[in-house]
């Protein structure tokens, strides 16, 4: 049995023997880039490798061009899928410490070229230190595999489609940042504050219950439709700051059964590159929306 969208932890540590298993740590922290993998040399899920956001899953930004972190070229896809050990008959699970805001990137793009047995680690570090599991410490390096790549999925807008449907009734286009991010009321992050006009935002980590584990698909499912009515009818399109936790949304869409979901991964940092692009602050389309 293979497994695409979560793996609980009682799965997990009944598998770490397993060497058709591959565990991949995600933790990252955008203002402190070297502190997670150092915390992962200290102790990880046992066998982990670790993938570090900017080194393994961005490609190289170009200033004034593209976002903070641009998808990664597919051969850097491979060539990385490869030295985890992730061939055709790999199950792959991922974690992080937040929320899976990070590890969804990397199930995202595994699923994107074609790697259907890839999942998120529910509950991720913090469940899994919670039940007092096993750990390790010190780097892993698993025998390389070969990652064989499928033709990437249509999963991805570009800023001039973005662009160019603006205006378009049949585009719901959901920010995953949090509400001052949203309305620039307080941007930490990137030189300019505010939002995408006409986009709505539902920040990722609603997607979470209380415990930090991901809500059911019929919960997540109601509460999507509860906050947009006219979702089913309309292309999804998914963006944050960098593209990084619009994989969140896009997974839990997806998790929550429904279909024409993309996400624009160069996101607000790319979209504010281009002064001639529109701005928009405030709260516009926070409430709930109806067609």
């Amino acid at each position: 049995m293979s497994y695409n969208r979560l793996v609980s932890t009682e799965i997990l540590s009944g598998q770490l023997n397993n060497p058709k298993w591959v565990v991949i740590d995600c933790r990252f922290k955008l203002t402190k880039t070297d502190q997670k993998e150092q915390e992962y040399l200290e102790a990880h899920i046992p066998g982990a490798c670790y993938a570090h956001l900017d080194r393994d899953l961005t490609s190289p930004v170009k200033h004034g061009i593209t976002g903070r972190h641009p998808l990664p070229d597919i051969s850097n896809c491979v060539e990385c899928f490869s030295n985890w050990g992730i061939g055709s008959e790999t199950q792959v699970v991922v974690y992080d410490d937040a929320g899976g805001a990070i590890a969804a990137r990397l199930w995202w793009l595994l699923q994107w070229l074609g790697h259907e047995a890839s999942a998120l680690l529910d509950g991720g570090w913090q469940q899994w230190i919670e039940e007092g599991l096993d750990l390790e410490k010190g780097p892993v390096n698993r025998l390389a595999s070969t990652f064989k790549a499928a033709p990437p999925k249509n999963w991805v807008w570009n800023v001039r489609e973005v662009l160019a449907n603006l205006n378009s009734e049949n585009i719901l286009l959901l920010d995953a940042r949090n509400a001052d991010r949203f309305q620039g009321v307080r941007e930490t992050i990137d030189p300019i504050a505010g939002h995408i006009p006409g986009a709505c935002n539902e920040p990722f980590q609603v997607n979470l219950d209380s415990k930090g584990l991901w809500k059911t698909p019929e919960v997540l499912h109601r509460q999507y439709l509860e906050r947009f009515p006219e979702l089913p009818r309309k292309k999804v399109v998914s963006y944050c700051g960098s593209g990084v936790t619009a994989c969140h949304t896009f997974f839990a869409l997806l998790y929550a059964g429904f279909g024409d979901t993309f996400i624009y991964p160069g996101s607000w940092s790319e979209w504010i590159t281009d002064p001639s692009r529109p701005i928009a602050v405030g709260e516009e389309n926070q409430s709930n929306q109806s067609s």
